[in-house]
């Protein structure tokens, strides 16, 4: 049985679990379509996922992706939060805001939390999936036992290895043109920025698992082309924020209805991460070093509101892949019946 009839999906497109856009009808209605609609749960705590899935399964009995991060926890450097702080002064300053007076570590990593857990298992969702590393042997086999499929983002053949050696079902080869965050495990090592296309082919030939393209596929074509590789589904993000559905602001879909040239930054969140250019962006080309994710997206997320607050949403985390110049606004069942148009 492959990985798609275990699931039960009649089309291979999965749509990304991207936090903050994600939402349970737009989910929902790419699961309704025959394909895989996600949730991502990592930037909240278990009450809100367990609301989240509660919505999900009430608008969908097809089977669903739940997302957590995996992120190392955050070395705090008190220098270095103050220096950060300090840099972002004027920017606040321009719309009649102050920085935080310190920051704090927004998201406990599903590393160290264990009501997330407890809460996943309880729900058993069809899929969970992981991002920036892997959990614990102990976690995943009580994912495991609890009837879930589990699927990781790796974006190297390294990291795709320790992912099978850890029993992961599947894993999504995230390709260096993908938007929001890089996948990567560690993200002071080099990254050798494999595209989507060279590290789906890669993973196909040696990582030993059922490879999801991701990274750049906005339409059928793009899906097609992964199937082509040996992808035995195709991951898209980008190609969903202008959906109804999703949750992004008026200035994030203004901006993804523009140019689309994107950026990988840093300065936002403090981990890499591809987002369309914008006023952050700029900024951050000559920023000093910010503090560990998720420290840094304290006071990134600070600057956004007080900037929206003022009628600025150049400080926005548009997170969006180099592909985003072929984004089509249109309801995401819509969107699912062009893909599978144009599939074939």
């Amino acid at each position: 049985m492959t990985f798609l009839d275990r699931l039960g999906l009649t089309v291979p497109i999965i749509q990304a679990p991207m936090a903050g856009v994600s939402t349970p009808n737009l989910a929902a209605a790419v699961s309704n379509a025959g394909g895989l609609g996600s949730i991502a749960v990592g930037a909240s705590d278990a009450a809100a996922g367990r609301a989240a899935i509660a919505q999900l399964t009430g608008l969908t009995n097809r089977a669903f992706n739940v997302n957590v991060f995996v992120h190392a926890p955050p070395v705090r450097d008190a220098a270095r939060e103050a220096a950060w702080l300090e840099a972002l002064a004027p920017l606040f300053a321009e719309f009649g805001a102050e920085p935080p007076a310190a920051l704090r570590t927004l998201y406990t990593a599903f590393a160290d939390d264990d009501d997330m857990l407890a809460m996943l298992v309880e729900a058993a969702p069809p899929v969970v999936s992981f991002h920036f590393g892997l959990p614990r042997a102990d976690k995943i086999a009580a994912l495991k036992g609890a009837g879930s499929l589990l699927i990781s983002s790796a974006t190297n053949l390294d990291e795709a290895l320790a992912a099978k050696a850890a029993g992961m079902d599947a894993v999504v080869a995230q390709g260096f043109e993908a938007g929001g965050h890089r996948g990567v495990f560690d993200p002071e090592a080099p990254d050798g920025q494999i595209g989507t296309m060279a590290l789906t082919r890669l993973l196909v030939r040696q990582a030993g698992l059922p490879v999801i393209a991701a990274g750049g596929i906005m339409d059928g074509h793009g899906i097609r082309a992964a199937l082509e590789l040996g992808a035995v589904a195709a991951q898209l993000g980008t190609a969903f924020i202008a959906c109804p559905e999703s949750s992004a602001d008026s200035g994030f879909r203004a901006a993804l209805a523009g140019p689309g040239q994107t950026v990988m930054t840093r300065a936002i969140s403090g981990r890499p991460a591809r987002c369309l250019q914008n006023r952050f962006t700029a900024w951050g080309r000559d920023a000093p070093r910010p503090p560990d994710y998720p420290v840094a997206y304290d006071a990134g997320k600070a600057l956004n509101a007080a900037a929206k607050a003022a009628g600025d949403y150049g400080y926005g985390a548009q997170w969006a892949g180099q592909g985003s110049p072929l984004s089509r606004p249109m309801p995401a069942a819509d969107l699912m019946a062009a893909l599978i148009r144009e599939l074939g």
